[in-house]
C-alpha cells in the first residue's frame, strides 16, 4: 500500500515534466520559423542594366550553410560550401527576360531562395514624325493628327512618349504592354493650327522613366523637328489710322497685313480710282486741297481679303503759318518777361548793397 501511495506522485510530476518540456520545444520550434527568414542578401536588390552591358550582383549570406550558388539561363554558379557570398555576373547581357535566382542549404531553413529583380532596357533606334494623310501645308483652322514613331525600344512600360510645340509640352503617352523585347510604337497628336502656329516646330520625345535604379537623368531620344506651314486670310494687326499733312507736303501711307501666302494689296482713292499694287502709299498733298480724304488699303490671297481705311487730313498752310506766327511772338514775349525780372532783380541788389 505504501509503494502504491508513493509511486502516483512521482508519476503526476514526471507527467508534468514531459509535457512542460514539450511545451518548450514548440515555442523554441515556432520562434525559429516565425521570426528567422531566408539568410540571403542580394547586392545589389534591384538591377537596371542596358542590352548588352555588363552585369554583376553578389549573394551573400549569414549563418552556416551547407552550399550557395545561383540559378540562371546565363551565368549559372554551382552550389559552393564553405563560402559567404558568391557572385553572378555577365560581361555581356543578351537575354532579355532573365531570371537569376540565388539558392542555399541551411540547418534551421533547410533551402531557401531569392530572385534578382532585374530589368533590361534599351534606348529606341530612332524617334521620327510626320504628319498622317497630309502634306506639310495646313489649312487655318483644319484638324490635322500628327504621329510620332518610336523603334525598337524595351521595355516598353517604362515607356513615356511627351509632345512638345516649340519648348512647351502639349500631350504626352504612357503604355501598359509588359512586353520585355524590343517594340515599335507610335503616339498620336491632334492639332488645330490657327495663325499663330504658322512657323511652330512640334517634335516628340521617347523616355525610358527606369526609376532611381536606373540611369539619371532617364534616357531620351528626340524626334528632328516638324515645322508647319499654315496658310490663312490676310489681316491687319492694327486699326484704321488718320494721317495729318500740311498741303503740298508728301506723305507715306504704308499699309501692311499678315497672311499666307504673303498678300498682294490695292488702294483705292478718294475718287474710287485704283491705285498702286504694293503696301506703300505715297501721297503728295500739292494735289489736294485742304479736306478730309479717305484711302482704302485691301490686302487679298487665295484664303479671302480684307480692307483698312486710312483718313488723310489736309491742313492749310495759312493755318500752320499762323499758328507758328503765334507760337514765335509767344515765345518773344516770354522772353522779354524774364530779361526784364533778371534786369529789376539786378538793380534792386545794387541799391541794397550802397
Amino acid at each position: 500500500m505504501e509503494n502504491t501511495s508513493n509511486a502516483l506522485p512521482r508519476n503526476i510530476n514526471n507527467s508534468k515534466m514531459d509535457r512542460g518540456l514539450l511545451r518548450l520545444l514548440i515555442v523554441a520550434y515556432c520562434l525559429v520559423y516565425t521570426v528567422s527568414e531566408c539568410p540571403i542578401t542580394l547586392e545589389p536588390s534591384t538591377v537596371v542594366v542596358r542590352h548588352g552591358d555588363p552585369v554583376s550582383v553578389n549573394c551573400t549570406v549569414s549563418g552556416d550553410h551547407e552550399g550557395i550558388g545561383w540559378e540562371a539561363s546565363e551565368g549559372s554558379v554551382d552550389r559552393v560550401e564553405g563560402v559567404q557570398f558568391v557572385t553572378w555576373g555577365l560581361e555581356t547581357l543578351t537575354e532579355w527576360d532573365i531570371r537569376p535566382k540565388c539558392f542555399g542549404d541551411f540547418l534551421i531553413h533547410s533551402a531557401c531562395d531569392m530572385s534578382l529583380n532585374i530589368t533590361v532596357y534599351k534606348p529606341p533606334d530612332s524617334v521620327s514624325i510626320s504628319v498622317v494623310n497630309h502634306t506639310d501645308l495646313k489649312n487655318e483652322g483644319d484638324e490635322y493628327q500628327l504621329q510620332c514613331e518610336v523603334q525598337n525600344i524595351a521595355p516598353v512600360q517604362y515607356l513615356t512618349v511627351k509632345w512638345y510645340k516649340g519648348e512647351t509640352l502639349e500631350n504626352q503617352t504612357s503604355y501598359d504592354d509588359l512586353t520585355k523585347t524590343p517594340v515599335n510604337v507610335s503616339s498620336t497628336l491632334l492639332i488645330t493650327p490657327t495663325s499663330a502656329d504658322d512657323g511652330a516646330q512640334y517634335s516628340c520625345v521617347a523616355e525610358l522613366e527606369l526609376g532611381p535604379e536606373g540611369p539619371q537623368p532617364s534616357p531620351e531620344v528626340k524626334s528632328d523637328p516638324l515645322s508647319i506651314t499654315v496658310h490663312y486670310a490676310p489681316f491687319f494687326s492694327s486699326p484704321d489710322e488718320t494721317v495729318e499733312v500740311t498741303e503740298g507736303e508728301e506723305v507715306p501711307i504704308k499699309c501692311l497685313a499678315l497672311g499666307n501666302p504673303p498678300p498682294a494689296y490695292s488702294w483705292s482713292s478718294p475718287s474710287n480710282q485704283e491705285l498702286k499694287t504694293n503696301e506703300m502709299l505715297e501721297i503728295t498733298s500739292s494735289s489736294l486741297s485742304p479736306g478730309t480724304y479717305i484711302y482704302t488699303c485691301t490686302a487679298s490671297n487665295s484664303y479671302g481679303r480684307q480692307s483698312k481705311i486710312f483718313t488723310v487730313n489736309v491742313i492749310p498752310k495759312d493755318d500752320q503759318t499762323v499758328l507758328w506766327t503765334v507760337i514765335g511772338v509767344g515765345v518773344a514775349v516770354a522772353v522779354l518777361l524774364i530779361l526784364g525780372y533778371l534786369y529789376y532783380k539786378s538793380k534792386d541788389g545794387g541799391n541794397s548793397i550802397i
